[in-house]
Parts: structure tokens; sequence; C-alpha cells
């Protein structure tokens, strides 16, 4: 059965109605899709749901589930950023919302022990944006927030993720090592011991709190990244801890949806046993 919970529209930074999501998915044959917008964060920006469009999502998504009903599941959540300071309670968002479920991940990384501005025309100044389209975005942010220091900058990824996963027990957590992907193999290597040893923290805290780890696809499809998020070396480690896995493509179109690279295929080479195939 297909599924993916990871999705974005044109509520975000996607392209493409839920409408044409959910005809799109089936007639490839999904049995459920998840909408997961990114949630409305408190400084401009051009990739988050405007908070005044939240309700206006939610009751679509509520509205596609009732039309399809019998032809697919439909299924509401959001990505949400835990941002120290700016976003580190879900609670209302997903209270507000009667999410079905939610994704916790970092693109935002702070500077710990910093404050956020109470002007929010100040905030983006104070975030270092590890995603998007552009390595140079990446590369700015590391000097003025990090001064170059890039273990310390990893670090502070992994502490900021460590803190997400405590603090609001997300279902599934997104491309958990997704740091490494403008790195390009120009600051540091994934196989360096102080990374490795990071990323195992993370990985055992969200293992204690019972936490599904997405296999994200969307960085082999999109030529930004050689391997998955987690990598197969991270997923071998996962597999002994018996972290429970969910495949999805971080779709942001349509056409997305079926972009699952052989995910599937390389978790069954790797005898991968807990395979989440639906919440």
């Amino acid at each position: 059965m297909s599924t993916n919970f990871h999705t974005h529209s044109e509520y975000c930074d996607g392209r493409g109605t839920l409408r044409e999501y959910v005809d799109y998915a089936v007639a490839h044959g999904f049995g459920a899709l998840g909408f997961s917008s990114h949630a409305p964060v408190d400084f401009d920006n051009n990739f988050a749901l405007p908070a005044e469009r939240y309700a206006d999502y939610c009751s679509e998504v509520r509205a596609l589930r009732d039309e399809y009903r019998g032809r697919i599941d439909l299924f509401l959540g959001l990505e949400i950023d835990y941002v120290p300071g700016l976003l580190d309670d879900f609670t209302p968002l997903v209270q507000q919302g009667g999410l079905d479920y939610f994704i916790g991940g970092v693109h935002l990384v702070t500077v710990p022990g910093d404050t956020m501005p109470a002007d929010r025309s100040e905030r983006a100044d104070h975030l270092w944006f590890i995603d998007g389209p552009r390595y140079e975005t990446y590369d700015e942010g590391l000097q003025r927030l990090f001064g170059g220091d890039i273990r310390r900058a990893v670090t502070a990824f992994f502490q900021q993720s460590n803190e997400m996963i405590e603090r609001t027990l997300p279902p599934i957590v997104a491309h958990i090592d997704k740091i490494v992907m403008h790195n390009r193999g120009r600051y540091f290597s994934p196989d360096d011991g102080w990374f490795q040893s990071l990323l195992g923290e993370t990985l055992l805290l969200a293992h204690e709190k019972g936490c599904i780890v997405e296999v994200n696809t969307r960085g082999l499809y999109k030529g930004r990244h050689t391997d998955f998020y987690p990598s197969r070396r991270a997923l071998a480690d996962m597999n002994r801890m018996g972290i429970p896995v969910i495949v999805s493509t971080d779709a942001h179109c349509p056409e997305d949806l079926t972009r699952t690279e052989g995910a599937h295929e390389m978790l069954r080479e790797i005898g991968y046993r807990n395979v989440v195939e639906r919440l």
C-alpha cells in the first residue's frame, strides 16, 4: 500500500492544490495521504503556512477527507519547526487545528543561549537556515552566527533536535541528519567520530521517546544529496536499535509523491525490521 505523510502544497512552499495531490495519489493507488504544511512561524518568510490561512487549510483537508472517503484515507497534519524562544510549544497549534499528527523538524538553528528579539522583523537575523536550494545561505548563516565554527554549529543543530524531541514528543521526526545537505563534504565528513556521536545521541533519544524517524528521499531526487536522510549507515544503526521508520518523499508538488527513489527496496536489502506504512 502506497502512503505519504510528508506533503507540502500551495498553502506553504509547495505547488499544487490539495485536491490535485489527492487525485494524483488516488490515480497511483495510494491508500493514505497525510498533508503536512509548514506550520506558521512568527517572522517574515516565504515558506510557511500563513497564520491567517491555518483554519482554511484544516477545513479543506477535512472536506476532502469526507469527499474521498472509501477511496483514500486523508490525514491532517503539520510539519512544525522547533525554534527556541519562538516556536517551542507545539500544543497550541496541534489543539487549534485538531491535528491527526505532526512532524517535528529543525530547519532554523539558533545560537544556544541567544534571546529571540521582540521585533519580528529582526528575528530572521538570529536564525541559521540550513535548508532551501542555495548553499550560499547555509554558508552565510554559518559565518554570521557561528563564526564559521562548523562543529559548534552542527552541535547546536543536534542539541536543538534533542530539545524538540524531549519537549514535544513528535510522532515523526523529519530528516534527522539534514544538516549534512549543504555541507557537500566541504566542512566535515559524516563519518567523523564527533558527528556520529551527536547523531547517535539524537537517535537514541528518539528511540527512548517512541518517535518514528522518517526516511526522507527529497535530497536524492532534487540532486542536493547523495543519500537518504538519514543515511544508510545511520539506518543500519537504527535497525539494531529497533527504531521504527516511515518512508516519505517530502513532496512539494503532486508528482513528488511517487519519488521514493528505491527507499523501500533499500530497507529490505539491509533487513530493516520496523517499517511503518501508515499512522
